[in-house]
């Protein structure tokens, strides 16, 4: 039998809390694409959404929310990107299910990276998700909300209109979680078991649904990818009227009220202008969720809400993660370990070498000695902190190490996103999972395990399949972690003494190379 498809009149339709939508039928899935969850006015809380005359044509993805820069695409062999009209209409959510039934399926609800200030729900390639749909008898949602000055600019000190301006973002997102609520159970899933899962900016998403009230309810667990940034996506504090006075003053303004209306390039121009002498000041610029009334702020720094101490978590990060974006400047197949070694104390120093090599040997022993050079720090270090304070609260909290090598530039450590191929099945979307000599069995069996531990947890709140060895979850001072890579394994506590040495030593090692490279460029 052949690939299916089906699109009429009478196919794939729904009648949802806001109207029928009609979707489309293919190889064994209904798919619905840009059904609008809720509207909403500039920097304002979102509204239901308008009910649809007539019916609601879901076979196009709707608007993704504007930038603020239109970038030149670049570095697509590492991740391939997707690029889609742009408008502030842009709260509408996509969804795959396997049957328009009563079967109560699990849903995974998708929140894309891109800090609090970019990205889309498809503009990664690999966030398609009628793999993980189909192959995982599961509901899947990708959604779009307000990002940047959108959805995360405070203008509460001009009046209660605007009292959570700095977090409409994630009011967007309660209310699509609140749409789907009410309305998954006709696309075959089962309300009461909502996963939020996100990588990156969307990781921290899901840290932030766990520390906003209004999200309580309305998702059952969450995965959490990447998205443990420390400083790079900290809390935005204070007020943002001086930045607010400085855009009036920019643009010629009166009021804030204009503010909603002025035409967004202008007002993206005149932000971008604005806020770099604001960040050199440390006041105030937005673009990252707003402690208040609605958000209780980062659990790192204030402890994570008690409310939602019992929900389930998958929290970890891949093996380069940042570090990982370049191509290593070694030929690590041609070195002895001599030769590495060589290379790392000229890096490191003597100092900094005798304290990594045997902690870095320790924790990965399967790796070549001059990875020690890719290992990411930024997110781990905070993620260590994260998951011991998250395991104090309840017995569901596990840990994972993406540390799968990609076949890129003759073999790289894992970088930044890296790992989401994985997680939705989509090895095939992507071309840098694929091997030159086309044996790609490494691979593959990768693909298995981390899909099968995703589509576990959204089944039973645990990470634990058939395709991975037993998995425990963390307990204070017991980091259980699944390294995931060729021979995948459980490693207790198995970087928490390397982590702290390459803050100490690796970092300023880097910073000083970056540093110089950054001298040579101006010069």
């Amino acid at each position: 039998m052949g690939i299916s498809f089906r699109s009429d009149s009478k196919t794939a339709l729904v009648s949802t809390t806001g109207g029928t939508v009609r979707g489309y039928e293919y190889n064994g899935l209904s798919i619905f694409k840009g059904i609008p969850y809720a509207k909403a006015r500039r920097f304002h809380s979102p509204e239901p959404a308008d009910r649809f005359d007539g019916v609601f044509d879901a076979a196009s993805y709707g608007y993704v929310c504007p930038l603020m820069t239109n970038d030149r695409p670049g570095g697509e062999l590492y991740v391939p990107h997707r690029f889609w009209p742009m408008d502030e209409d842009c709260l509408n959510l996509n969804i795959w299910t396997p049957g328009l039934d009563d079967r109560a399926r699990p849903v995974l609800v998708w929140l894309h990276g891109g800090g609090f200030e970019a990205g889309s729900s498809i503009e990664q390639a690999a966030y398609d998700g009628a793999n993980m749909a189909q192959l995982g008898n599961a509901v899947v949602v990708t959604i779009n909300h307000r990002l940047n000055i959108l959805g995360y600019f405070d203008l509460s000190d001009f009046g209660g209109e605007y009292a959570n301006s700095g977090n409409a973002g994630t009011e967007d997102i309660v209310a699509a979680l609140r749409w789907i609520h009410d309305n998954i159970a006709l696309f075959g899933g089962d309300p009461a078991r909502v996963t939020v899962f996100g990588q990156s900016g969307g990781g921290a998403k899901v840290t932030t649904l766990l520390q906003t009230p209004a999200a309580d309810g309305l998702y059952a667990a969450g995965i959490n990818m990447s998205g443990v940034i420390g400083g790079l996506l900290a809390d935005e504090k204070g007020s943002g009227r001086e930045m607010a006075e400085a855009l009036l003053a920019e643009l010629h303004l009166s009021s804030v009220r204009d503010l909603e209306t002025v035409d967004y390039r202008l007002l993206a121009r005149a932000y971008l202008k604005l806020r770099p002498e604001f960040q050199k000041a440390g006041k105030y610029v937005g673009c990252k969720p707003h402690p208040n009334a609605f958000y209780a702020g980062d659990p790192c720094a204030v402890g994570f809400r008690k409310e939602t101490k019992d929900i389930p978590l998958m929290v970890g990060s891949v093996f380069g993660e940042f570090l990982s974006f370049s191509p290593s400047p070694y030929d690590r197949e041609s070195m002895s370990p001599a030769q590495q070694e060589a290379e790392l104390r000229a890096f490191l120093g003597d100092g900094g070498a005798d304290a990594l090599i045997p902690l870095f040997r320790q924790a990965y022993p399967e790796r070549h000695l001059i990875d020690l050079l890719r290992l990411d720090y930024i997110f781990r270090a905070p993620e260590i902190e994260y998951i011991e304070k998250r395991s104090a609260l309840n017995s569901r909290t596990f840990s994972y190490l993406f540390n799968l090598d990609q076949p890129i530039n003759g073999g790289s450590t894992p970088w930044h996103c890296c790992d989401i191929p994985y997680v939705f099945h989509n090895m095939d979307l992507v071309e840098h999972t694929h091997r030159p000599d086309g044996d790609n069995t490494a691979a593959e069996r990768v693909q298995e395990q981390v899909f099968g531990s995703v589509i576990a947890f959204a089944r039973s709140f645990s990470p634990v399949c058939d395709a991975l060895p037993s998995w425990q979850p963390c307990r204070p001072g017991h980091e259980a972690t699944m390294v995931i890579g060729e021979a995948s394994a459980i490693r207790e506590n198995h970087d928490h003494a390397l982590i702290p040495a390459a803050l100490a030593h690796l970092a300023p090692a880097i910073a000083r190379r970056m540093e110089k490279e950054k001298a040579n460029i101006q010069h």
